[in-house]
């Protein structure tokens, strides 16, 4: 269950429709619900922070919820407080702020997201150029990906010692046609290629620059 349309809501309920879930959307915008009708297994006008309507809906019987209400904090707080009183087993909810991620978090959310903050994270790196792409795990520890560099040409990962030497672990590689395979100590690196590389945040910046 997606609550709240949007362009988050809307393109989380898409790729988990891509990926194989059933999945109602439910926005108090009617336009929007007709828009995303033939795309959702199901779509909904309501008002989410009225606690019969969620009665209503069945959330209960819901695997996992999330609340991606946009600018109407209010709304956000209301709807994720009733779905974890409702018995929701798994709530995420969509914070705009580091306050209203607070509140969220006191009121016992069970996932809290800051999808700006960490685009902005996400973008921050790739500008810089020290990485094709970024991704926070947690608050001290993240994966990237980044090219193999020139000194680690034709050498295997157990001849780099990269664990050892840098304090972060190559967990994937690219092949000849670019696609990503695990990362084993026999596996060989080669200038021009891809490699996903996780670690604590500070070890893996200062490896980034080398590669």
């Amino acid at each position: 269950m997606v609550i709240g349309l949007g362009r988050f809501g809307s393109a989380l309920a898409r790729e988990l429709m891509r990926t194989g879930h059933e999945v109602l959307g439910i926005d108090t915008d009617e336009r929007i619900v007709q828009q995303m009708a033939l795309e959702l297994t199901h779509t909904v006008k309501a008002d989410t922070t009225e606690e019969g309507t969620l009665r209503e809906l069945g959330v209960s019987e819901f695997d996992s919820a999330v609340v991606a209400i946009g600018a109407d904090i209010e709304s956000s707080i209301l709807t994720t407080s009733l779905l974890l009183q409702l018995g929701v087993p798994s709530v995420w909810a969509k914070a705009n702020s580091t306050s209203h991620g607070m509140i969220l978090k006191q009121l016992g959310c069970h996932h809290v997201i800051f999808p700006e903050a960490e685009m902005g994270k996400r973008v921050a790196h790739m500008v810089s150029g020290e990485t094709l792409d970024y991704v926070a795990i947690d608050s001290d520890f993240v994966m990237v990906k980044t090219e193999v560099p020139s000194s680690f040409d034709g050498q295997t990962l157990a001849e780099l010692k990269i664990r050892s030497t840098y304090g972060v672990t190559v967990v994937a590689v690219t092949t000849g046609d670019g696609k990503y395979v695990p990362a084993f100590p026999e596996t060989v690196l080669h200038q021009g290629n891809q490699m996903v590389v996780a670690g604590q945040v500070e070890p893996l910046n200062e490896f980034c620059k080398i590669a």
